[in-house]
């Protein structure tokens, strides 16, 4: 295909991104924009409805190819499985507005310095710019690369040096100007969509204009009951679908509001600092951050200061994050790789809050807006609720697929009825010729006939049924059509934090250890106090805990412990006076009801933050009127290792294993005594690291919430995969696997560790059991793991889990994504995990064939909740907005009562699915039979079929509830699948069997009188009471006035056969209730048949006219 483009006219957006599109060039053509209009125009409508349906045909009919330079209409495509269609105007930003303000000519300085993407973009000598928005990003026109590009952020490639000179003094209003009108405004609007638009997007859907069509037709044949019956299901189906769609698009609009309305304060290179609106933000702004408790309204870099954020908005662990400077390093490299640790230490994100702001020398914390408005990391978040990558749900594809079967039924049922009619007009002249019009009619019905109008109203019952029952568990659904899908999961992915545990840590006990080992557990509950000494000290100040607004905050595991000592903690003042403590120290002091603690205090003088990466940390601190002390805390083996051996006790790996093995979380302390005459800062870290005295073990547990396990073991029983997906740490994610019978005991954790490329080596994976401490290298083929002979049990599926971290999960993705889906397939622990790591893990997920769901209490999960084909929010906040279900109740008991309505309404689908396509076959091929005959079935018998019969049917066969077990097999996902067309095929061919054998069978009756009259004028006594009067015109327009046979024995055996039918499709176990317990739809079926056979076997002469049937 690409060869066919001409030169510049297809191009990649976002090429590499999660959101990658084709863009193609078009421009308008005056010629075919006419004959289009002149086509919409005799068409009655119906091209712009194709158009609207096939958005790419529009722009093809409309506009002829050309450059993307040239283009006013550019088409995108995007590059997933789904190829989805859509098209975008050109738009122009024109500078010339800013004239008098600012006083802009081509040859400005500001216009004619073309180092950044904004000043490329604008043409000259015009001072305009071109541009087009998708879903809510703008791109501009790089006039010198000849590339739509993103606008709204600072360029990749500055370096720190640059981002310090260009941006560390603020910028010029006239820069602001500029920026601003270019980038447009740092908001993150989502507007409540209008009802009228819902409406209209509801009403255009294809089956919708199919009705339509059904209802006119029907109401020139004067088929009004029907006809109406048909409006008032759509019209509760649509109003209830535009309800949810409100509903969601308000919740949207209330979680962004706020974020529009923040005033900062912003310094201008020669304005100086002034109060600003958060919307006129523009990138390379210069924050100034003053006082505690602010919502960032933007993505930026910190350059001076240093800041504590809550970044729970992003990762659901409201665990304070220290952010520091971004320091002005020498070399050109951009910023992000000059940095030593991660580069997201210095930038702060736009939604989370900075709750200690902290100036260096200069006194001011300052920031580099980076982002603004939907770039930014909230805007990624709110983008990925409001564009949701369409789901693949092989049902809904099978049933357009079905129905177009069906269409291609009707079309040749309607050649049949023409070619019927058309030759009955060549016959004998005493035979009725039927009018030109009412023969088009009948061929228009057979359409009706053929695909069942009431279709879709039938198979939303059966969802709202479903919708009903999860609402009284406390389950709401804002995408009642994802109800279905719930019933094709396999996989679960769960967040820890909040939904398989409880928020936090429970400390359970110390263990300390002196020269003769370890002593006896020094159990918290009992409520007695640790003894004073270097564990106490340990405790009470090894940790990142920080004082705001007189309380104390920081990650759990730190506060947990320190409250275990029941110490307090202060700041230093300005009088204060210890020698080596400098002012304004961090100090930790015994409560005034402790006794026997010889030290009036503990000053934190520096501190080795937490690594994940070092598995450690470590503080340097000052006795009050004591010693200079460094205290270690970390995981235990890593703390072992950097002690004295002897102090270690021999029985310390046994010691471990025990709790470890319980699912406790374990963590070792451990101290020496400095020397008083170093100045801290000058300490290096492996020097304080060494020679330590081993102090104990502190353990934690993390306690599962009481409905995790049975739940876990009710999915993992029906073979549904559970998966763990946690921004928390790896080591407490596999402890809460392994309690919560994610993982069970004969099972093995293989954990897998991948590292970037650096200058000196390649990118690299390794991987250990956690049990052991060999590490084996991918590649290596001395070195590796066995798994047949490490699992205990190898002969069971998935007898080894492998566990990863969020970076890990990064590097494999990028540099060994063979191996990705093989490690996927038993993956089971995924920590650290980002916002955008757990949308891509569930992606990844559903790639390999998976039908995922997630259940996740926080904003953090959000994309992921979208993602999944079924998310389930256990909070009201961000993460309700974007998941399809949220539940009441804030445990996981929700996950299988979803997933076993799902099934039922699965089933139920299935099976109304079978039914509507059986009647309307039933109907088809009994209407076809007459037709040969010229005759056909009379209103009053169309209308009981369609409503007395199967409008009824449709309404009660969905009321079987959910199974209450959780059988170890799902549903069939496809409609189009053999089991299920067999049995649709050998019931239209049994079908067809009675219809021909009872056509057959009545015309050789010694009765039955070929004559067109013989109706009207045989005496024959059993027939001779029979009033015979013009019968009303039929659905089809005929005219007869005379009575058939046929007419009766068809109509009839397809009476008979549509309740026949209902009771063999309407499915009981595994998946839903018994049919017998239905009460009201077996009550429908027994009436429906006793009104038949009374009809029947009646003789009530005034009823059979109205029927128009002979008996």
């Amino acid at each position: 295909m690409g060869d066919r483009f001409e030169k510049g006219q297809h191009a990649l957006l976002n090429e590499g991104e999660e959101n990658e599109m084709e863009i193609f060039g078009y421009r308008t053509h005056g010629c075919r924009k006419t004959l289009c209009l002149a086509g919409s125009i005799f068409s009655f409508g119906i091209l712009p409805l194709v158009f609207y349906w096939r958005p790419a045909w529009y722009v093809w009919a409309n506009c002829i190819p050309c450059s993307l330079q040239e283009a006013d209409v550019v088409l995108l495509r995007t590059t997933d499985e789904f190829q989805t269609y859509s098209w975008k105007k050109v738009m122009w930003i024109y500078l010339s507005a800013l004239n008098s303000a600012v006083g802009l000519t081509p040859d400005h300085p500001l216009i004619t310095d073309e180092e950044y993407i904004i000043n490329r973009a604008i043409t000259k000598p015009d001072l305009k710019v071109r541009c087009i928005k998708v879903q809510k990003i703008r791109y501009v026109w790089n006039n010198l690369e000849g590339q739509f590009q993103k606008i709204g952020s600072l360029e990749d490639w500055l370096s720190s040096a640059k981002i310090h000179l260009k941006f560390g003094s603020g910028l010029t209003k006239e820069e602001q100007e500029i920026r601003r009108l270019i980038c447009g405004p740092n908001t993150i609007d989502v507007e409540i969509t209008p009802i009228w638009k819902l409406l209209i997007k509801e009403v255009l859907n294809p089956f919708y204009i199919f009705q339509l069509f059904s209802v006119c037709l029907w109401f020139t044949e004067d088929y009004k009951e029907y006809a109406f019956a048909i409006i008032i299901m759509s019209t509760i189906s649509i109003a209830l679908t535009v309800y949810d769609l409100r509903e969601q698009s308000v919740k949207l609009h209330r979680l962004v509001e706020s974020h529009n309305s923040i005033t900062v304060s912003v310094c201008g290179r020669k304005a100086g600092a002034q109060e600003l609106e958060s919307r006129f933000l523009v990138p390379g702004d210069l924050l100034i951050l003053t006082g505690n408790k602010v919502q960032m309204p933007c993505d930026a870099i910190l350059i001076d200061g240093s800041c504590v954020v809550d970044e729970g908005m992003l990762t659901g662990e409201s665990i304070p994050v220290t952010k520091t400077p971004l320091l002005k390093m020498d070399g050109s490299a951009p910023w992000k790789t000059q940095s030593e640790a991660d580069y997201k230490r210095h930038v702060l994100f736009c939604g989370t809050e900075v709750i200690q702001a902290k100036g260096a020398c200069s006194g001011t914390v300052r920031a580099v807006v980076l982002q603004t408005g939907f770039n930014t990391a909230k805007g990624d978040l709110v983008r990925s609720i409001l564009y949701p990558k369409p789901m693949n749900f092989k049902l809904y594809r099978d049933a357009i697929r079905f129905l177009l079967c069906l269409v291609g039924t009707a079309t040749i049922g309607m050649v049949y009825t023409l070619c019927v009619y058309v030759l009955s007009g060549l016959k004998s002249d005493f035979i009725f010729q039927e009018p030109l019009q009412e023969v088009v009619k009948k061929a228009l019905d057979v359409i009706t006939i053929a695909v069942p109008p009431a279709l879709p109203a039938a198979l939303t019952t059966g969802i709202i049924y479903a919708q009903r029952r999860l609402k009284k568990r406390g389950i709401f659904c804002l995408s009642p059509q994802r109800i279905n899908v719930c019933g094709q999961l396999n996989l679960v992915c769960f967040d820890k934090t909040g939904t398989l545990t409880r928020d936090g840590l429970d400390l359970w006990g110390v263990v300390p250890c002196d020269k003769n080992g370890f002593q006896e557990v020094h159990s918290f509950a009992s409520g007695r106090a640790l003894p004073w000494g270097p564990l106490c000290a340990a405790m009470a100040s090894c940790h990142s805990l920080i004082l705001l607004d007189e309380t104390i905050q920081g990650d759990p595991l730190d506060l947990k412990m320190f409250e275990a000592t029941t110490w307090e903690m202060a700041t230093s003042g300005d009088d204060f006076h210890v020698k080596g403590v400098p002012a304004h120290a961090m100090v930790v002091k015994p409560c005034k009801t402790a006794s026997q603690v010889p030290v009036e205090g503990i000053a934190i003088l520096h501190q080795f933050p937490f690594s994940s990466a070092l598995q450690r940390m470590t503080v340097i601190v000052q006795e009050m009127g004591g010693d200079r002390m460094a205290f270690m805390k970390g995981a235990p083996e890593k703390v072992a290792s950097f002690c004295q051996p002897e102090t270690v006790p021999t029985t310390f790996v046994s010691e471990l294993q025990i709790y470890t093995t319980q699912g406790f979380r374990v963590i070792a302390l451990a101290y020496k005594k400095l020397e008083m005459d170093h100045h801290t800062t000058a300490l290096m870290r492996d020097k304080v690291e060494s020679d330590l005295i081993f102090l104990g073990l502190l353990i934690l547990e993390n306690r599962l919430k009481e409905e995790t396990r049975p739940v876990l073991e009710e999915l993992i029983s029906a073979r549904i995969r559970t998966v763990m997906i946690t921004g928390d740490n790896l080591q407490t994610a596999i402890t809460v696997a392994r309690k919560s019978g994610m993982v069970s005991e004969s099972q093995k954790v293989i954990l897998i560790e991948a590292n970037e490329a650096t200058a000196s080596s390649s990118a690299s994976i390794s991987w250990k059991l956690v049990e052991e401490k060999k590490h084996i290298a991918y590649g290596n083929q001395d070195n590796y793991i066995n798994i047949r002979e490490e699992v205990s049990d190898n002969s069971r599926e998935g007898s080894y889990h492998f566990a990863l971290s969020g970076k890990s999960f990064q590097v494999i993705s990028q540099h060994f994504s063979s191996l990705l889906p093989k490690i996927l397939i038993n993956g089971t622990i995924f920590a650290r995990m980002s916002p955008g790591q757990k949308s891509s893990l569930v992606e990844e997920f559903q790639k390999l064939d998976y039908f995922v769901g997630m259940c996740g209490d926080g904003a953090n999960d959000c994309g992921a909740l979208k993602m999944a084909h079924a998310g389930i929010s256990l909070s009201e906040q961000e993460a309700s907005v974007a998941s399809p279900f949220t539940s009441k109740t804030p445990n996981i008991e929700c996950v299988p009562h979803l997933i076993k309505e799902g099934r039922a309404a699965l089933v139920t689908s299935f099976c109304m699915f079978k039914y509507m396509a059986l009647y309307s076959m039933i109907q088809y091929v009994g209407v076809l039979l007459l037709y040969w005959e010229t005759n056909s079935l009379s209103n009053y018998q169309f209308l009981f079929q369609d409503l007395a019969i199967t409008t009824l049917i449709g309404v009660t066969m969905n009321l079987n509830g959910a199974y209450p077990k959780l059988v170890p097999f799902r549903p069939a996902g496809r409609l189009v699948s053999p089991p299920l067309l067999l049995s649709v095929i050998l019931n239209i061919l049994l079908s067809l069997a009675m219809h021909i054998v009872g056509f057959i069978l009545v015309q050789r009756q010694p009765w039955y009188s070929m004559e067109m009259q013989s109706a009207c004028t045989v005496q024959n006594k059993s027939i001779s009471k029979l009033t015979i009067s013009p019968a009303a015109p039929g659905k089809n327009g005929s005219y007869s006035d005379f009575t058939s046979f046929e007419n009766t024995t068809i109509w009839f055996l397809g009476t008979i056969n549509c309740i026949t039918v209902a009771l063999i499709f309407s499915k009981g176990k595994p998946f839903r209730q018994p049919t017998y317990t239905n009460y009201i739809f077996v009550l429908v079926l027994v009436i429906q048949l006793g009104v038949c056979l009374f009809i029947l076997f009646a003789d009530i002469p005034e009823l059979y006219r109205r029927l128009d049937t002979n008996t």
